[in-house]
């Protein structure tokens, strides 16, 4: 059980600290950062000053690249099983408590790749270095952190190119194009996400191939391009492979089988005011994994859109509500926000 100062006690301490008259110590900055899902630098206080620069540092950076070199296949994996298992934990409980955890674990897999020299070590750190990049983004963009999300995925972007992944490369930069149309520019997150697939190359996965085309479709939805956004749906449908599997062997942060698509094509249509996404949806619904949460909140979103474009208000209602629940589950600022302005509509 966490000890903390009385309520009135804790008022005068947020006044203090956002007029920078208190430090933030240590212990409330551990509060502060899982209930928010932000940083130390972000929460303005905690962070330590680094350590001054000695004379003659060749030493240690001698044992950091020998470390680096040591960075065997095996290590790799547990770097990537890492990024799994948080990935995991996000889906079901949300971003805002892994906010230490992603931030270790991206500064582990950070310096391995600085201080590894040659190629052969340099190519797997940096592959399981943008996986977990392009995760800590989704997530700080979840909590509402945009500007964090944008320089993770720009560190994810880098670092595909390190590791010579177009598959990869080309997942990092779609996502990114979300962070551009939060922030009020679908047009020019049109033009990032052709670009992805541009970056993706002609040999990227089928799987792949299909999630960067319903990523354009949703953002051509809320970019207000009807026909474009239909279009996207179109190919991505045509290139999706056949049968249950969700999970793609080559770029494990993709999950996309037909039950999938037809949620996202639902949340598409919905956003273009399209009647037939209703169908799509409530057809999602019934497929949807209990597990996957924050997906779920997204999903009736989707629904409470799609009944509020048909004038249905009380099914809206209905859906928000259970939205609502579960953004408050994973603390999603994402979903709470698009609740809020979908609420406002009612």
């Amino acid at each position: 059980m966490l000890t903390v100062a009385s309520t009135a006690s804790l008022r005068v301490y947020v006044s203090e600290w956002e007029n920078g008259r208190r430090t933030i110590s240590s212990y409330y900055a551990k509060i502060l950062r899982a209930l928010l899902g932000i940083t130390d630098a972000e929460l303005g206080g905690g962070a330590q000053p680094p350590a001054p620069a000695t004379a003659d540092g060749y030493d240690e950076l001698i044992d950091r690249i020998d470390e680096a070199r040591n960075v065997s296949l095996t290590m790799v994996k547990t770097f990537m099983d890492q990024t799994e298992l948080l990935r995991t934990i996000d889906r079901q409980m949300g971003a805002a408590s892994l906010v230490d955890q992603m931030t270790a674990h991206l500064t582990r897999l950070e310096d391995a790749l600085t201080f590894a020299v040659l190629p052969e070590t340099r190519r797997p750190v940096a592959l399981a270095l943008t996986g977990a990049a392009t995760l800590a983004a989704w997530q700080a963009l979840d909590v509402g952190a945009v500007e964090r999300a944008w320089r993770h995925y720009e560190l994810g972007k880098r670092a595909a190119q390190e590791a010579e992944e177009p598959m990869y490369l080309a997942h990092a930069t779609a996502e990114q194009a979300y962070v551009l149309c939060d922030a009020g520019r679908p047009e020019m997150a049109v033009h990032l996400v052709r670009e992805a697939q541009r970056l993706g190359g002609p040999d990227i996965s089928p799987r792949l191939k299909a999630w960067l085309h319903a990523a354009e479709a949703e953002i051509c939805a809320r970019a207000g391009l009807q026909e474009d956004c239909r279009r996207a749906l179109d190919l991505a449908m045509r290139h999706l492979p056949a049968g249950d599997e969700a999970r793609d062997p080559d770029m494990l942060s993709i999950f996309l089988n037909e039950g999938h698509l037809t949620r996202w094509r639902g949340n598409a249509l919905a956003l273009i005011g399209d009647g037939e996404a209703v169908d799509n949806l409530y057809a999602a619904l019934e497929t949807t994994d209990p597990t996957f949460v924050r997906a779920s909140a997204g999903l009736h979103c989707d629904l409470a859109q799609a009944h509020l474009a048909r004038g249905e208000h009380d099914q809206a209602r209905k859906h928000l509500r259970q939205a609502r629940l579960m953004a408050s589950r994973t603390k999603s600022v994402r979903h709470r926000r698009r609740i809020e302005q979908l609420t406002q509509r009612l």
